[in-house]
């Protein structure tokens, strides 16, 4: 421990980060860093010092710091979490094992490929921005028609890398892209026949495991676990009506 400061006593934490670059003879290695951090310092926070004082090859994503755009997206000790609200003295350990996101290919460092992630998410057809359902008798500025808001998910592939199915089933759809699939059903933005034909195979809402370890981890809240229990629901429903109206 160091002098009290404005934020607390600082503490020496010990980061082991893995390190890989493209190309490589040597198999990825673990580096090991020494940051000082006090009550508010960031996994993100301490990176970036490594970076600017320890390494300055040391690769990672970031852009917005306050947990909105998703890209710091990484494993802390095991457990995916965003490095940017991440705090290093609530780790539970003096040593942080930090890397990178898992179910993606690594690219360099703690930078994975997002490209399968999207691949994944993009075709459930859920917009990112759309008319807002909050405050239905609120009245809008003068110019301004309606309410917009953002999406809670904010593709950080968090989910995708905790799921154990995706693990060791890289056609499963996923947690993000079956939830936007929800989504996009219960706004009416697709079709029944549309989302269902996405999701109902041997890939897709079928094979999850109802772990729950997206839900856990998501920063944003979305629950993708209970969305893709209420998909299955909504499936079997759609299904069983189909069914009698046949007959």
């Amino acid at each position: 421990m160091t002098n009290n400061g404005f934020f607390g006593p600082k503490k020496t934490i010990t980061l082991k980060v893995l390190r890989y670059k493209p190309g490589a003879i040597d198999p990825p290695r673990y580096d090991t860093f020494r940051v000082e951090a006090n009550a508010v310092t960031t996994v993100l926070d301490a990176l970036e010092e490594i970076k600017a004082t320890q390494d300055s090859s040391l690769l990672y994503r970031h852009s917005c710091h306050p947990a909105s755009c998703g890209t710091c997206g990484m494993r802390v000790n095991g457990r995916e979490q965003l490095g940017c609200v991440a705090r290093l003295l609530e780790q539970g350990s003096d040593v942080v094992v930090v890397e990178p996101l898992a179910s993606a290919p690594l690219i360099a460092d703690l930078v994975v490929d997002m490209t399968p992630f999207a691949e994944r998410f993009a075709p459930a057809g859920m917009r990112l921005v759309r008319e807002s359902e909050f405050n239905p008798e609120a009245e809008t500025p003068v110019g301004v028609e309606t309410f917009t808001r953002y999406e809670d998910c904010i593709e950080c592939n968090i989910c995708l890398s905790a799921c154990p199915v995706a693990n060791t089933n890289p056609a499963f759809i996923g947690p993000a892209g079956l939830a936007a699939a929800y989504r996009a059903l219960v706004t009416g933005e697709r079709s029944p026949a549309e989302v269902f034909a996405y999701v109902d195979h041997d890939d897709g809402v079928w094979r999850c495991h109802s772990a729950m370890e997206c839900s856990a981890v998501c920063p944003s809240n979305v629950d993708p676990g209970h969305k893709i229990m209420a998909l299955r629901r909504e499936l079997v429903t759609y299904k069983v009506k189909r069914f009698f109206k046949r007959g």
